[in-house]
């Protein structure tokens, strides 16, 4: 395809700076995700009677676990041999690097803390309505990747082939923009989902179907990014295709739960 007929993306990741303060539309978009994220969740439990004090401890929970399975992920997931090799540079996050998988184990490490703490807040019950945020979450943190130029697509000569124009000048699949698009359209289906269901929803199934259609897209759109985990080059399947799996086969055994436990609960209350 000519390169004349691609998108020129050659957006500064920078958003502004003051003398040593960087600001960057990544940072920007992500602490949108927990300020949209935590007025979502307080409206949840305003809805079923929840204390809204626990909402400062569940917000510190979730950026822990966020941020510190994110890195870690990345770390051990993408490249274990430099990191293992030099484990002070784990804890240099500015330096960039942050894995959704590993993202998805520390949340729901983070969560299952906190549920323990927390008996009126059972772990399912949380994980069904936290997973909401989550997705739109996933929505903002990969518009900032594209801000960024990272999390690449592998060429293309489609028609909204996009050349980043601080990388190269090879036309690409804009894979961010597709994942974003998927994670706000499920955004947008869980949230519509749990408005109709509210406390009726079963437990596991807001869970088990952002599981199963998160990681079910991202495993499909796996094909079209470029590989990230130099070591997993040869492999059949990539690393984020590999880490897939088993979030995928726990969502389907939480919707085959929820529809065969569930729903029936609910037919009558219709």
């Amino acid at each position: 395809m000519p390169q004349s007929d691609a998108i020129i993306w050659s957006v500064d990741p920078v958003l502004f700076q003051i003398g040593p303060l960087t600001i960057r539309y990544y940072s920007i978009l992500f602490a949108l995700s927990f300020f949209i994220g935590y007025n979502i969740i307080r409206s949840v439990f305003k809805r079923e009677g929840k204390p809204e004090s626990d909402l400062a401890t569940l917000l510190t929970y979730m950026m822990v676990g966020t941020i510190a399975g994110a890195r870690l992920g990345h770390c051990l997931f993408y490249d274990p041999g430099y990191y293992l090799s030099n484990p002070h540079k784990m804890l240099m996050v500015w330096e960039g690097g942050l894995a959704s998988h590993g993202g998805a184990i520390g949340i729901l490490t983070a969560l299952f803390i906190y549920a323990r703490r927390h008996p009126d807040q059972p772990y399912l019950w949380l994980l069904d309505r936290m997973v909401i945020v989550v997705a739109l979450a996933g929505l903002l943190i990969r518009l900032g990747n594209f801000f960024n130029s990272e999390i690449l697509g592998v060429p293309t000569d489609l028609p909204w082939a996009v050349i980043f124009d601080r990388i190269d000048n090879t036309p690409r699949h804009p894979a961010q923009l597709y994942e974003s698009i998927a994670y706000g359209t499920i955004f947008v289906g869980l949230y519509g989902l749990y408005i109709r269901l509210e406390a009726r929803t079963p437990r596991g199934f807001l869970f088990g179907l952002f599981l199963v259609s998160a990681f079910g897209f991202r495993f499909l759109i796996e094909f079209v990014k470029e590989r990230q985990a130099a070591y997993g080059a040869d492999l059949a399947l990539g690393v984020g295709q590999i880490l897939s799996i088993p979030l995928l086969i726990l969502g389907i055994a939480l919707l085959a739960r929820a529809l065969r436990t569930g729903f029936s609960e609910l037919d009558s209350v219709e």
